[in-house]
């Protein structure tokens, strides 16, 4: 059964098995659809079953993912979900030793490019959403001068705040209010940088 909240990655065997490229494509894949078959995910990343089926178990080893109800007629597929509501992986997790530095830095960047990757994505079909959720998407750059405890806060708020939308519109759909629901990617980024 999927956890209530978040992982938290400390170990660098699970860190190394989320860092890959197809790998974190399909976790990512799984956590908007709730559940899935390597059919399915290997139709969205354009790769062979057999790969995607393969990495899949890669990911269930490392208590990622996990086997989930059957949600077809045909009890030979095999349905994945994630075994929790996401992961989180903090930078003081793996300062410890220069190799887990370099493995986390290496999966910093590679969330980013996927991340960049999705909204590029989105601003070249930017044409083919209606005006009603171009309006309402968000692009802004905020230039604050904070210390690195209320940065920290900052953090910790704009966290729940998304929580908070996210439990919203999870209740709403479990209800059945489905109309007009879209996956939504928020990205947010705060660091300090100088001028």
């Amino acid at each position: 059964m999927t956890s209530k909240g978040n992982r938290s990655i400390t170990d660098l065997g699970t860190l190394k098995a989320l860092a890959h490229p197809l790998r974190m494509q399909l976790y990512r894949g799984l956590c908007v659809a709730r559940s899935a078959t390597a059919s399915q995910l290997a139709d969205q990343v354009d790769e062979a079953v057999s790969l995607v089926s393969y990495h899949l178990r890669k990911l269930a080893e490392h208590g990622l993912i996990e086997e989930a109800e059957t949600a077809s007629g045909d009890g030979r597929e095999r349905w994945w979900r994630p075994a929790s509501q996401g992961v989180s992986i903090r930078d003081e997790d793996f300062r410890d030793a220069p190799e887990r530095t370099a493995a986390h830095l290496a999966a910093t960047r590679l969330f980013h490019e996927q991340r960049v990757d999705l909204y590029r994505r989105y601003l070249d079909e930017r044409p083919a959403w209606s005006a009603e959720w171009n309006s309402a998407a968000l692009d802004s750059e905020s230039l604050l001068r904070l210390t690195a405890a209320e940065l920290g806060e900052l953090r910790e708020e704009l966290l729940a705040l998304a929580r908070k939308y996210d439990e919203k519109g999870r209740a709403a759909e479990a209800a059945g209010d489905v109309e007009g629901r879209e996956n939504v990617a928020l990205h947010a980024y705060g660091f300090p940088f100088r001028g």
